[in-house]
């Protein structure tokens, strides 16, 4: 098959994707995309993923900042592209500003039957997949809305302000997440026994990581600069703001999940998403840790997920 065989194969199995599949793909596709950049090679690797105190140089021995030791053209050329393309860390609240900007604009759709979600729940029916409850899209709509709406007050009450930078393309792949995952919550609904329980199964669960992560987050903003969090699930946990958000994601992928099962396809793409993303990072805070504070402040601690990672 030639590349014009391909193209069009490819352009006809996209015609033919519901709304819902689109969405998983996207979640799939950038998990694959970080999990390429995580096997790397390590000063690929680090040039690619770490910002922050982990992007810092070292000083030597005698205060100064180490020198960079000499590269291949391929590493100089990395280098040179993420160096002309950070954009300041602070950025990562617009995130949560589209977030909560999709969440109003689908609300609209469904409140004045807007041609947009029409299209959308049109596509999807026409596939004859089960669909959730209304009562269901209206609370995974709820928890998306409550947690951008609460990561936005903390970025403009308890995050303190950083020079950090990060690279465009972490910023862009937050964009894509938010915007699809709003969309995601809408696309496999439109009434079963279950789904009252499932409701009332993901509640509990939301509202603790909604809650625990909120508190991690303030603890993190009141440390001393490049600090070791040692407060309350910091005990256990490495990162457990992270392990927070992939219980957020968890309960609202049992909130909406269609008629017959217990977990939304889509979310559980999008939680498979943001378990990669943040088990990478979380891989390279535990490394960071340990140089900076020696081995014994990671002994004992899970990274995010207890019992497994």
């Amino acid at each position: 098959m030639g590349w014009d065989g391909h193209w069009q194969y490819l352009l006809t199995t996209l015609s033919h994707a519901t709304p819902a599949e689109c969405c998983q793909a996207v979640f799939l596709l950038s998990a694959a995309g970080v999990l390429a950049v995580a096997v790397l090679p390590h000063d690929a690797k680090t040039l690619l993923v770490d910002y922050g105190a982990r992007k810092a140089r070292k000083p030597s021995a005698d205060g100064r900042p180490q020198e960079v030791p000499n590269r291949g053209w391929l590493l100089s050329l990395i280098d040179t592209v993420t160096c002309w393309s950070q954009v300041p860390h602070s950025w990562f609240s617009s995130f949560y500003v589209v977030s909560l900007a999709c969440s109003v604009f689908w609300l609209v759709q469904y409140l004045c039957d807007g041609a947009v979600l029409r299209c959308v729940a049109d596509s999807q029916a026409a596939a004859s997949q089960r669909s959730a409850t209304l009562g269901q899209v209206a609370l995974g709509w709820f928890m998306m809305f409550l947690q951008s709406a609460r990561r936005e007050f903390e970025h403009w009450t308890i995050i303190k302000p950083s020079k950090s930078t990060m690279w465009v393309v972490h910023w862009l792949l937050g964009f894509l997440f938010y915007f699809t995952i709003n969309l995601s919550v809408w696309v496999e609904g439109s009434h079963d026994a279950q789904s009252l329980l499932k409701m009332a199964a993901a509640t509990p669960v939301f509202l603790f990581a909604w809650i625990n992560q909120y508190w991690c987050h303030k603890h993190l903003a009141e440390l001393k600069k490049y600090s070791l969090p040692t407060a309350g699930m910091f005990r256990h946990y490495i990162c457990p703001h992270y392990t927070c958000e992939c219980l957020l994601y968890l309960s609202i992928a049992i909130a909406t999940a269609p008629r017959g099962v217990w977990l939304n396809r889509t979310m559980v793409c999008a939680l498979l998403f943001v378990a990669t993303n943040l088990g990478v990072t979380a891989a390279g805070t535990r490394k960071w840790y340990g140089e900076t504070f020696g081995i014994g402040s990671v002994a004992n601690k899970w990274n995010m997920i207890p019992f497994i990672f």
